[in-house]
């Protein structure tokens, strides 16, 4: 089937995509959430997706990409993550700053313009928060990493991604150290879905759980004996 590409069809798949890596399904409600539009817009747009065979859908569980969603998706991830690497590394964007401008940018980008860029940019594995490229042929170099929300007291972790690329949520990130790279260790686990409380650097930070589970990290160490609830 040939399936016409638009901007609003790419931002949908590519949605889905972030949604669907996050949490194994997209839910109606957190499409409609992402993308700021009515509910009924994401029903009508959802089972136009279905009938071109991009995604499916089933009542009350959710939306995930079939195979040649997944593919169109990663297209669109791949255009949009080397646009942000363009723009933190050649034009000096701020780091939280660079999604938004690469959302309007991705869709302007043909896919040899993306291989050009590619190379121009000494062929990045990751965006500027940490999150993989997919490779021309739709492959992706996964690491063997895991939410902070699952980390136990006591670990020390390397910061490797920042899942959700929201402004308002990188900016806050940026301002407690939470970046790629970073080594944070998990001082304490407070109990009834708490917070966590995290040491980066000499600065020790309360991190709410919904927000420590979009920044994914590796171990470094061992849990230790340094006590915390969990």
């Amino acid at each position: 089937m040939s399936v016409e590409i638009t901007s609003t069809k790419e931002e949908y798949l590519e949605t889905i995509y972030r949604l669907q890596r996050k949490s194994g399904v997209a839910r109606t409600s957190e499409i409609v959430d992402a993308l700021k539009v009515a509910p009924g817009t994401v029903t009508n747009t959802v089972e136009r997706l279905e009938k071109e065979g991009l995604v499916t859908h089933e009542p009350y569980k959710g939306v995930k990409l079939t195979g040649e969603g997944l593919k169109l998706a990663q297209m669109t991830i791949r255009r949009h993550r080397l646009a942000e690497r363009l723009l933190t590394d050649i034009i000096g964007v701020g780091w939280a700053e660079a999604h938004s401008h690469a959302c309007r940018l991705e869709h302007g980008i043909c896919d040899d313009i993306a291989d050009r860029l590619e190379e121009i940019l000494y062929h990045p594995a990751s965006c500027p928060h940490g999150n993989p490229i997919p490779s021309k042929s739709g492959k992706i170099k996964m690491e063997e990493t895991m939410p902070l929300s699952e980390a136990s007291a006591g670990e020390t972790l390397e910061v490797v991604m920042i899942i959700e690329e929201n402004s308002e949520i990188l900016q806050y990130l940026a301002s407690k150290g939470f970046t790629p790279g970073v080594k944070l260790t998990v001082v304490e686990r407070a109990p009834f879905e708490g917070p966590l409380t995290v040491g980066v650097d000499v600065h020790v930070h309360a991190v709410a759980r919904n927000v420590a589970s979009i920044v994914w990290v590796r171990r470094k160490e061992p849990p230790g004996n340094k006590g915390g609830s969990t």
